[in-house]
Order: C-alpha cells, then sequence, then structure tokens
C-alpha cells in the first residue's frame, strides 16, 4: 500500500527568499523520510499553489495527500483559507486530504531561536545582553496573538532576561515600541528573536524597525531547520492516520 503524499503548505510571500527557505525545508524533509513523496505549495504569492500540486499527484495516482500548514498560530489562515483550500481540491480531484495541526509554536523551536539569536550575536560582535524582543507576525484573532506572547514569557524565562513579545502587523507592540520600551527601562543591549519560518516582507519590516529602534542584533527566521523538519513529520504521521477508515482499522477483526 502507497503511502499518502506529503504537501508542506506556505503561506507564500514576495520575497524570492521566502519560497528559497521553503525549498531549502522540503529538501531536510525529504532526506529524513526518503520513502515518501513529499511536494510543497502556497497559499498566495507563490507557485505552486494547493490545487496544482494535488491535481498532479492524483494524475500520478496518489489517492491519500496529508497537508501539513506551515504556519506557527491558529490564525485566520489556519481557520478558513488552507481548509476551504484543501476541500476545493479534494473534491475537484477525487482524492483524500487530511490537513494537519499547524507547526505551532513547539518547544523544539526555541532551540533554533536560540540558535539564530546566537548566530546574530556573532555576527555583530555582541557579548552582552539585558533584554529581548521576540516577534511574530501579528494577527486580527487575538488568541494567535496570545501564543506569540506566551512564547515570548518562556524565552524570556529560560534566558532570565526581561522579554517583550512584538508583531509585525495587527497588533500592538510594534518590533521598534518593544524596543524603545525596553530602552525607555534603560536598558541598551536588546536583541530582537524573529518568529517567523521564512523570509519576507514581515520580517523585514520588524528587523529595520528594530535596528532603527535601537536593538543590537536581529536574529533570521526558523528557517530549514531539523528541528521544524522533525515537527512537520510529527504532524503527518498524526495526518496519516486519520485517512485510515475505520472500517479498514477492523477489516479482519
Amino acid at each position: 500500500m502507497t503511502a499518502p503524499a506529503l504537501v508542506l503548505l506556505a503561506h507564500g510571500s514576495r520575497d524570492p527568499q521566502s519560497a528559497t527557505t521553503i525549498n531549502a525545508l522540503t529538501e531536510v524533509v525529504r532526506c529524513m523520510r526518503p520513502d515518501l513523496r513529499i511536494e510543497e505549495a502556497y497559499l498566495d504569492l507563490c507557485e505552486p499553489n494547493l490545487d496544482e500540486v494535488v491535481a498532479r499527484l492524483a494524475a500520478e495516482g496518489f489517492g491519500e495527500i496529508v497537508v501539513v500548514p506551515l504556519l506557527l498560530t491558529e490564525a485566520f489562515h489556519a481557520k478558513v483559507d488552507v481548509p476551504v483550500a484543501a476541500k476545493l481540491a479534494a473534491q475537484k480531484h477525487d482524492v483524500k486530504i487530511e490537513v494537519t495541526k499547524v507547526l505551532g509554536i513547539e518547544s523544539a523551536f526555541f532551540n533554533v531561536l536560540d540558535r539564530r539569536l546566537r548566530e546574530a550575536l556573532s555576527k555583530n560582535r555582541v557579548r552582552e545582553l539585558d533584554a529581548l524582543v521576540l516577534a511574530g507576525a501579528g494577527s486580527s484573532d487575538p488568541l494567535a496573538n496570545a501564543m506569540v506572547s506566551r512564547a515570548a514569557r518562556a524565552w524570556g524565562s529560560h534566558h532570565k532576561l526581561p522579554t517583550i513579545a512584538a508583531f509585525a502587523s495587527s497588533a500592538p507592540p510594534a518590533a521598534s515600541e518593544a524596543v524603545r520600551a525596553h530602552r525607555a527601562d534603560g536598558r541598551r543591549h536588546i536583541a530582537v528573536g524573529m518568529l517567523f519560518l521564512a523570509p519576507g516582507v514581515l520580517p523585514d519590516r520588524v528587523a529595520e524597525l528594530a535596528i532603527e529602534a535601537g536593538a543590537v542584533a536581529v536574529a533570521e527566521p526558523l528557517g530549514a531547520a531539523d528541528e521544524v523538519a522533525e515537527v512537520i513529520l510529527a504532524r503527518y504521521a498524526v495526518g496519516a492516520v486519520g485517512l485510515v477508515s475505520m472500517d479498514g482499522l477492523f477489516a479482519d477483526v
């Protein structure tokens, strides 16, 4: 029996670096599971879209597909755009599609945040920190923003540094405001971590505003890290089980 295909569904960006990063992440996942058919797709701004990828997989005989949304919070895209796109593609191409939970903010991602932070500190020759900012995309959904705020508290607690959550859009504070708030409290060695999966317009905005406000270093997004790939495969495993019908499970009983 052929295993379900895996589709990594990213948001998409006008910044070509974003697609390059998703390509690299897809290759990491393929190296971890060479036995699986693994493709990438985008919700917007990049190609191919989900419908195009599902059409290709269906034409090759894949009747079951697991879609893992490469999103860090449960906001509008996760709740509306992804399930709608998956449902339409499944109906159009007569396949079964299981959409998994988003990546979320797993504890393993803090290891990646730390690694990216160390890289930024080394690049900028920063030897001392007295505050952190953790920047996420921002959403009109308060629960999504709360996830970033909780992550900021956990990250700050781990490093024993005051940490403020900031957002690139839709919610205050902006990264520049968070940096200025720390500076108003007398702190001068402030670094910014990026709770983004890949480069793009929003991370670039965060970095620019943070540096202008006085941040000494801004980390890169999570990127094509092994920890991210492992979470993707964990989501796939759960999704593949979801495609197994109860009738199939008890067929031989």
